[in-house]
């Protein structure tokens, strides 16, 4: 997929004869499955959303009214589009989206840079930032990369205008890393 895109759900098995499909969503925002919103497959297909139940978390997409159609759409991905996502998904305070925090540096409480954000995981109990060590660091032997885990303790301000994420007591994780 290319960086535009946004993978947000996986398609499960068929539900019923008429269509449905299980929907197994890896999104905070579940409001992205109304009713007229497009997804496009990890297989070019673009898909237009009829109807979604919340309950069971099926959902049933327009001209995929058979069985056999659903089937063939049987673990696929879904993904979205950034502009779509930030058009359909409301933020709440200290919120963000990943992909705006993916390329952040971070700066521990000395205004050391520690490295720049790669990956955002999401282990129990909480997110993960995976960390790309600064080479400054990595050249003193520390590790290539770390984790931290996206709590309060650690994460005290996010800008991700400037593209950094400023953090406290973190270079001690990297060094027990």
């Amino acid at each position: 997929m290319d960086d535009n895109k946004v993978y947000i759900a996986k398609l499960g098995k068929t539900v019923g004869l008429a269509g449905l499909l299980k929907v197994y969503i890896e999104s905070d925002f579940p409001e992205q499955f109304k009713e007229g919103n497009s997804f496009v497959t990890n297989k070019q297909t673009t898909l237009v959303v009829e109807s979604f139940n919340k309950k069971n978390q099926s959902i049933k997409f327009k001209d995929i009214n058979h069985i056999d159609d659903a089937k063939k759409l049987i673990n696929q991905l879904l993904y979205t589009s950034i502009e779509q996502t930030r058009q359909t998904c409301t933020l709440k305070q200290k919120e963000f989206f990943w992909f705006d925090m993916i390329g952040c540096e971070i700066v521990d409480d000395d205004s050391k840079v520690l490295g720049t954000i790669k990956e955002i995981h999401r282990y129990p109990p909480s997110d993960y930032l995976e960390i790309i060590t600064d080479k400054s660091l990595t050249d003193t032997g520390l590790a290539n990369s770390f984790l931290i885990p996206y709590l309060d303790l650690y994460i005290q301000k996010v800008d991700v205008e400037n593209k950094k994420v400023f953090t406290q007591d973190c270079l001690g994780i990297l060094q027990n890393s």
